[in-house]
């Protein structure tokens, strides 16, 4: 599939590095680039695209101001030297935030995230419904314990806990300690069934008996909310209704 996107920035320097990055990423597409955000609205009034790569301090209007007056837009990452409109970027559902000097490692990982919602929300219905229902036959995964490759059911687990090299998996009926690294769980355990709500923890939404200032409890056990996912995890409970 095909991510047709377009670039603005005010600093032509900037639009061209956005261009060689996307040069090389083969399922990238880059439309047109823009010195003018008033340019971006006009065009994108005739034009469709799905991925818009925004730079947010700009003379005539910000990207942000950008934003708030787009009706249809497409997916959004913004690119900026400044860090402290990451809040705001995250209130205005962006994709992701890349601070200036990019590196392209980290513009592929913001890239491959937008590939990601588009893929999904051009999937056809019926294959999604395919999917989906593939998603749910599998509720279990096999972790590598000491002696064994033990399965895991995914309704019974309560939470992850990171501790250093190990990974511990907190179930209904027991406590399961593998080497597995967090990432590799974590990749098994998406959203909106299970959230990562700090560095070292992820739990089951469903499984969450109260939440008490900025710490969750399952049963008797408290679990802290990070900072850095404070924001992210209350925003998920809205989302779905929770709160």
């Amino acid at each position: 599939m095909i991510i047709q996107c377009i670039a603005v920035d005010d600093e032509p320097l900037a639009l061209n590095i956005l261009e060689d990055y996307i040069s090389k990423i083969p399922y990238l597409e880059l439309k047109k680039t823009f010195t003018s955000a008033l340019a971006c609205i006009e065009y994108l009034k005739e034009n469709k695209v799905d991925l818009l790569f925004l730079d947010i301090q700009m003379e005539e209007l910000s990207g942000i101001q950008l934003l708030k007056v787009l009706k249809d837009r497409p997916e959004v990452i913004f690119t900026t030297a400044y860090h402290n409109y990451a809040i705001q970027g995250f209130d205005l559902d962006v994709t992701d935030y890349l601070l200036k000097p990019i590196s392209f490692e980290r513009f592929l990982i913001a890239v491959d995230k937008v590939y990601e919602k588009v893929c999904r929300r051009k999937t056809p219905a019926v294959q999604q419904q395919d999917n989906n229902k593939q998603s749910s036959e599998k509720d279990f995964f096999f972790v590598k314990t000491e002696f064994r490759l033990q399965k895991v059911f995914l309704s019974d687990i309560l939470y992850i806990e990171g501790m250093g090299d190990y990974v511990r998996i907190v179930t209904t009926t027991e406590r399961i300690m593998t080497l597995q690294s967090f990432k590799k769980v974590e990749s098994v355990l998406v959203e909106p069934r299970f959230v990562r709500v700090h560095r070292s923890y992820m739990v089951a939404l469903d499984k969450i008996t109260s939440v008490e200032r900025n710490r969750i409890r399952i049963g008797d056990q408290l679990i802290p909310v990070g900072e850095n996912y404070r924001k992210s995890f209350f925003a998920l409970l809205e989302n779905n209704g929770l709160t």
